[in-house]
């Protein structure tokens, strides 16, 4: 085991997260068991550069955050306990976990750059997970496109035409923007249905963003299977079932987990994928596999942790940290 570590939970309000499903608290729970230091902070009080920082350490406070030390506990109601905030250093800390929610938007796009500043193992320097420039350069809905024999058939694109030809040959589609989340605006549009030129004239009329269209995989009936990787291994997935009421199987839209183990080609699309994973410094991630078709790789902040030890008893927080330990360890 690493030694106590001084650990930075980059996130929204810890005050309102559900305490027996966010993956976020259950990395908190498994670091203050391990003897680490917590402290948390919202995205907006980063800064970069000079400010309110004594001047001989400015040197180590080039990227800060208005910080407070919590001690977590699985107590509903009275699940924190927080310290007095103070602007601190990230360069001072051992660890950064970079855990705030999409939309991945320029603010979310900002925020990786500062912390690029920050993110390495050595003096004024701190491991940020997942490593800031490859959350950047890897978002969910198009970092799949670089596996185009494990995708079901898929077009990114702004022009209407071309969405209106993928419609025509495949019949029955999927629409959804590029850099939503958690099941927001994905629409299910049949050969027969009238309303795809609606749709998207209102999203282009509110969006420079383009779509990802892509084939309806009938299997998602079945489940959308959520696999948890670690430093580019799986250690095992959860199923998320629709509910019947919607297409979707997001659990922020109604979708059920379920227990589920991994199948052949399951394990496939992980090999195929898990040396990029591994080599970018992508440590926590969780794919999307509906049937036989991987369709998204999710880097920025994935869930299923709490879910996957309740099935499975595998501990999902405790391999992650593992990892970490073992990285920092090593160097």
């Amino acid at each position: 085991m690493a030694s106590s570590l001084q650990v930075a939970v980059q996130m929204d309000p810890l005050e309102h997260v559900n305490i027996h499903g966010d993956s976020t608290f259950a990395l908190m729970l498994e670091a203050q068991k391990r003897g680490h230091t917590l402290y948390v902070y919202e995205v907006n009080s980063l800064a970069l550069g000079e400010g309110a920082v004594e001047p001989e350490q400015s040197s180590k406070t080039r990227v800060t955050a208005l910080m407070r030390p919590v001690t977590v506990r699985r107590e509903e109601g009275n699940h924190a306990t927080f310290g007095a905030p103070t602007r601190q250093s990230l360069g001072d800390m051992d660890v950064v976990l970079m855990r705030q929610d999409p939309p991945f938007d320029m603010a979310y796009i900002t925020a990786t750059h500062m912390l690029d500043h920050v993110h390495g193992i050595g003096p004024g320097k701190a491991l940020v997970v997942n490593d800031p420039r490859w959350v950047r350069d890897s978002p969910e809905k198009l970092l799949v496109t670089h596996f185009p024999d494990l995708m079901p058939p898929t077009l990114v694109t702004w022009d209407i035409e071309q969405i209106r030809a993928f419609r025509a040959k495949w019949h029955d589609i999927i629409v959804k923007p590029l850099f939503g989340n958690g099941g927001s605006g994905v629409f299910r549009i049949r050969a027969d249905d009238q309303n795809l030129n609606a749709l998207l004239e209102m999203h282009f009329a509110r969006s420079r963003e383009p779509l990802m269209i892509q084939r309806y995989e009938p299997a998602v009936t079945a489940g959308d299977k959520r696999i948890i990787l670690v430093d580019g291994e799986p250690i095992g997935a959860i199923n998320r079932v629709p509910s019947g009421e919607d297409h979707r199987s997001n659990m922020h839209v109604g979708g059920v987990a379920k227990q589920i183990g991994l199948s052949d080609r399951d394990r496939e699309i992980c090999t195929a994928i898990g040396p990029f994973l591994k080599e970018h410094g992508l440590i926590f991630v969780g794919i999307d596999v509906i049937g036989q078709y991987l369709t998204e790789i999710n880097v920025t902040s994935p869930t299923g942790l709490q879910e996957l030890e309740r099935f499975d008893g595998i501990n999902g927080a405790g391999a992650i940290w593992n990892c970490i330990e073992r990285k920092l360890n090593a160097a």
